[in-house]
């Protein structure tokens, strides 16, 4: 990527497209000039370095891909703070769902398009690394939240259950640890969930669309457990050590009941046989 500190001429972008175009080093200062830039995708790259500050810059940003890349650092506060993302879409001309595109036929000839997109915030498939910032629940508007594959830790936010627009919600194969939050349960349009390859715990969240889902979306949480797993919650088996010393004590104790009970009936014998002669 080029690292002028300006590229001018772009104020007017509303898409910016570099997929797999095999691109090195950090995103570049001269994207925050694009303020009126709507979709950023950056995807299959080699870009390196954390993701900027500036982000919330992009005040419009409503599309975000920079997966399968090799950004590091923490996920930043400010890409919190990105006021699309955040809007509720209360007048038409802020509606995040949909996207002016414009079409080119020929050198006159040009019309615009209404394209609806999906509020997509990809981060897949990166080293990515500290936590979930709570702060991810003001994104109301986030129809895709994908952390995927990166190296993020602690819990996650209860307030990810304020999304109530996500359909797509993967945070696989990081290292987030804690219970999967009851409030998820109130996310109604979740089509897709999936936190396999984590170490969470506790219990699964039961009901609502929590139903609906696998046990591919929990796989490689061993300390889960939930209707839909093998592990039901509160039904731990007995180790098989434990169970066999068990069945060793009711032998023995069967075996001692049953000698006592014929020595018994033995005694009492001999001791009518013997009355007979010396009685």
């Amino acid at each position: 990527m080029p690292q002028d500190d300006m590229i001018d001429g772009f104020e007017n972008l509303q898409l910016l497209d570099m997929d797999g175009c095999q691109l090195s080093g950090k995103i570049p200062l001269w994207i925050s000039t694009f303020t009126n830039l709507e979709m950023l995708i950056l995807r299959s790259n080699q870009l390196t370095g954390p993701i900027p500050g500036w982000i919330n810059s992009l005040s419009h940003l409503l599309y975000m891909d920079v997966s399968n890349n090799n950004l590091t650092g923490e996920i930043p506060l400010t890409l919190m703070e990105i006021a699309m993302l955040k809007s509720t879409g209360n007048s038409s001309h802020l509606n995040p769902r949909v996207f002016e595109l414009p079409v080119h036929t020929g050198p006159s000839l040009q019309y615009r398009v209404d394209i609806s997109f999906p509020v997509v915030l990809n981060l897949s498939n990166n080293n990515f690394t500290g936590v979930i910032p709570p702060q991810i629940g003001q994104l109301k508007v986030l129809v895709l939240l994908d952390f995927s594959f990166n190296k993020l830790s602690g819990q996650i936010p209860k307030s990810v259950g304020n999304l109530k627009n996500l359909q797509v919600l993967d945070l696989s194969n990081n290292n987030l640890t804690g219970a999967i939050p009851a409030a998820l349960n109130s996310l109604h349009f979740l089509a897709s969930f999936n936190v396999s390859g984590n170490d969470l715990e506790g219990i699964i969240p039961f009901g609502g669309q929590f139903d609906t889902f696998g046990t591919s979306s929990f796989d490689g949480n061993i300390k889960l457990c939930g209707s839909m797993l093998l592990h039901k919650c509160g039904s731990a088996e007995a180790p098989p050590a434990t169970i066999l010393s068990t069945k060793q004590t009711d032998y023995k104790v069967a075996f001692a009941i049953a000698f006592n009970a014929f020595f018994g009936v033995g005694v009492l014998y001999d001791q009518i046989v013997l009355s007979r002669y010396f009685g």
